[in-house]
């Protein structure tokens, strides 16, 4: 029996990881590593200044992820994916402008 589920879960694996690799495949993995990427900037950022910080690395990759993991939906037609990624996608370009803004609001102050 535990050959068996063994054997089952094997061949998924192998049918989702290795039967289905195609470059969409490949471009949803580096979509994905982007933006996961917006997390590990902000964690390290936090790290260094000994509290909560959004830095800018995290809008940019946030929207870079973000628009890639749109596409890979698209291509895949997964309507769930897309509503989600869509959305997101448009708050993180209005957060990028924030940003933009008040860096140019301290590079005018100094």
């Amino acid at each position: 029996m535990l050959v068996d589920l063994a054997h089952l879960v094997g061949d998924y694996l192998h049918d989702v990881f290795i039967n289905q690799l195609d470059w969409w495949v490949i471009l949803g993995f580096v979509a994905q590593i982007a933006f996961t990427m917006r997390f590990v900037v902000q964690w390290i950022a936090s790290e260094r200044a000994g509290k909560t910080v959004i830095p800018f690395a995290f809008w940019t990759f946030s929207l870079g992820g973000g628009t890639l993991l749109l596409v890979y939906a698209l291509y895949r037609r997964d309507p769930v994916f897309i509503a989600g990624q869509a959305l997101s996608t448009f708050i993180y370009i209005r957060n990028l402008q924030f940003a933009l803004r008040e860096r140019r609001r301290e590079k005018e102050a100094a």
